[in-house]
C-alpha cells in the first residue's frame, strides 16, 4: 500500500503575475507600430508575428519543465514531452510561408493566435499530471486570450 503525503499546492508568486502581464506589452507596442504609419507597418507586423511565435515556443519550454517534475504514477511523461515540443514545431511551420515567399504574416498570425488562445487547454490537462501553482490557470487564460486575441486581430488586419 502506498501512502501519499499531502503537499499544499504552491502559490504563484506575484513576480510571475507582474512579469506575465508585462509580457503583453511587446504585442501592444507592435500593434501601435502597425497603426502609426506606413513606414512602421512592416516592422509592426513582423514584430507581432515574431513575438507571438516566441511566446508560443516559450510555453512549450514551460510544459517541458512540468514534464520533468510530473508525477510518474499519473501519466507517462512521454505524452507531456510530446505536447511540449508541439509549440516550437508549429511556430516553425508558421514561419515557412515567409521563407517561401507565400502570403505572410496574416495566415501565420492567425495560426499562432489560435494556438495561443487554445494553449491553456494543455495547461488544464497538465494540472492533472503536475502540481501547478494555484492561480496558474487563471493567469494562463488571461494571458493567452490577451496575446492570442491581439495576435488574431493583427493577423486579420495583415491578410491580403
Amino acid at each position: 500500500m502506498t501512502v501519499r503525503h499531502f503537499r499544499p499546492r504552491p502559490v504563484l508568486p506575484n513576480a510571475a503575475l507582474i512579469a506575465g502581464y508585462a509580457g503583453l506589452l511587446p504585442q501592444v507596442i507592435a500593434a501601435a507600430m502597425l497603426f502609426s504609419s506606413d513606414e512602421l507597418r512592416c516592422i509592426g507586423l513582423a514584430s507581432a508575428y515574431g513575438y507571438a511565435a516566441f511566446i508560443f515556443s516559450f510555453l512549450g519550454g514551460i510544459w517541458w519543465g512540468f514534464g520533468v517534475v510530473a508525477r510518474n504514477d499519473v501519466a507517462p511523461a512521454g505524452s507531456i514531452f510530446a505536447a511540449a515540443v508541439a509549440p516550437s514545431l508549429i511556430a516553425f511551420l508558421s514561419y515557412l510561408p515567409w521563407i517561401w515567399g507565400l502570403d505572410w504574416p496574416g495566415p501565420s498570425m492567425l495560426l499562432i493566435g489560435t494556438c495561443l488562445m487554445l494553449s491553456p487547454l494543455v495547461d488544464g490537462w497538465l494540472q492533472s499530471q503536475c502540481d501547478l501553482p494555484s492561480g496558474w490557470m487563471r493567469m494562463r487564460w488571461v494571458l493567452s486570450l490577451g496575446l492570442g486575441g491581439l495576435t488574431l486581430a493583427l493577423g486579420l488586419v495583415a491578410l491580403p
